[in-house]
């Protein structure tokens, strides 16, 4: 097959990233925003020596499982990926995405419990980042980068928000063209305004708001206190500098321009203060569910607690009624002391954080004699290294609990630890990101 080839092919299967496979002469091709069961025109974007890349030119035949897409810009942003199938069938993707991740990758045989469903799949989200530039008539706009590039797709109404994060976003971008504060230009590296990031507590309605900047102006305090009067339900407005040409969004550098920068927020009826760089599961209901869930497979009743990546410590606080002490680890200097409130305002005594990478942390708990019973783990996406994953196993705990957002590294690293001694007993995909090709899972392993 040559590049702008037209073929035609049946869908077969869905990928982790949400592309499409059929075969074209034994050629794997990949097509975003298709469905299992398709009849489609393909036209071949890119291609390699053992697979191609298309794009829909036509639907020949639609799969059972195709629905009209509810946003204007499906497709376009970057965000959500199965916005043109049923919901139902989204969760049958995941789960094969989780199988076949723990079954190919792992070469692991846990029991596959079932998916548990997101509650509400629109207006989960209670965080948000919205990039900032200028369309080619010069005018500012904010949105979401298309897939795979900076090209910012500006964005009225994003199906995933709530309805205040527009209202909020629109309003900060009428300020800062009313008071001259100009957007960030990526290519020139210069402008002002790079990121609005707003965060809202699910249970408590409390917002903060982070105009992510180049450098700071007087103008943001204007900004800032204009915001926080038409919004009430804002706590504060932080200007966080980031001088640097990156494409990490925050930099080192947080101002407050008004009130405070944290919001309140309970979870499972506990208490949290969340900074605005501090992890915080942007699902909260579902996070209840996905924690009350790693709280039945860690028995933590009685035992020893060691929570790695352990963010504001919603994990561990959550179990630390039930457990004898509670051990967290988080490298994020904020959400640590995050953590530290969080366990004074329930009451957990029994509970001590430690700021720094896991392995180098866990390696100096070991030393100082600290032994666990259980360890419940919530890496990023690439997952552990393997420093910590041998700390843990020097731990020798009865059980480990790890929560993953890509099912991929949670397998390979339950393959390691299988290597040492673990086995992976149950694994539950918990759907927090609906619409989008993200899935959360809950892995329980025990010693052989």
């Amino acid at each position: 097959m040559n590049k702008n080839d037209i073929v035609q092919l049946t869908i077969e299967d869905i990928t982790g990233e949400g592309a499409g496979v059929g075969r074209y002469d034994g050629i794997v091709v990949f097509v975003p925003f298709s469905a299992v069961g398709d009849v489609l025109d393909v036209r071949i974007v890119k291609t390699g020596k053992s697979y191609c890349y298309g794009r829909i030119e036509n639907i020949v035949t639609p799969s059972p499982d195709r629905i009209s897409p509810d946003c204007g810009v499906f497709g376009r942003c970057g965000g959500c990926a199965y916005r043109h199938i049923s919901y139902e069938a989204e969760l049958r993707v995941k789960s094969e995405v989780i199988r076949s991740a723990f079954s190919r990758i792992g070469g692991l045989d846990p029991e596959f419990l079932p998916m548990i469903p997101n509650e509400n799949i629109t207006g989960y989200r209670n965080k948000a980042q919205y990039p900032v530039g200028r369309n080619a008539d010069g005018e500012i706009v904010c949105g979401f980068f298309a897939q795979r590039s900076h090209r910012i797709i500006p964005c009225d109404s994003c199906m995933l928000e709530s309805s205040i994060f527009r209202e909020i976003r629109t309003e900060a971008l009428r300020l800062c063209a009313e008071h001259k504060v100009s957007p960030y230009n990526e290519e020139l590296h210069n402008g002002v305004l790079r990121h609005i990031c707003i965060r809202r507590g699910h249970h408590s309605g409390e917002i903060n708001v982070v105009l992510v900047v180049r450098r700071n102006v007087p103008e943001l305090k204007k900004i800032a206190n204009a915001l926080k009067s038409r919004f009430p339900d804002i706590k504060g407005v932080i200007a966080n500098v980031n001088r640097e040409r990156t494409n990490v969004i925050y930099g080192n550098t947080d101002i407050t321009l008004c009130g405070v920068p944290e919001i309140e927020d309970t979870m499972l009826g506990k208490r949290f203060m969340i900074s605005p760089k501090s992890f915080y599961q942007v699902n909260t209901p579902m996070a209840e569910r996905l924690y009350s869930e790693a709280a039945k497979l860690a028995e933590p009743e009685g035992k020893t607690l060691i929570d790695l990546y352990c963010g504001t410590g919603t994990v561990g606080l959550t179990m630390a009624d039930k457990a004898k002490r509670l051990i967290g680890v988080e490298i994020v200097p904020d959400a640590v002391e995050n953590a530290k409130r969080n366990a004074e305002l329930n009451g957990a005594a029994n509970a001590e954080f430690y700021c720094g990478d896991a392995g180098k942390v866990t390696s100096l708990l070991r030393e100082k004699g600290i032994k666990a019973d259980v360890v419940t783990v919530d890496p990023a996406r690439k997952g552990c290294d393997t420093a910590t994953l041998d700390n843990i196993v020097s731990f020798a705990p009865e059980r480990i609990v790890m929560i993953s957002c890509d099912p991929a590294t949670a397998a390979r690293d339950c393959a390691y630890l299988g290597k040492h001694g673990y086995r992976t007993v149950s694994v539950r995909g918990v759907d927090l990101f609906s619409r989008t090709v993200h899935v959360e899972t809950v892995v329980l392993m025990s010693i052989k």
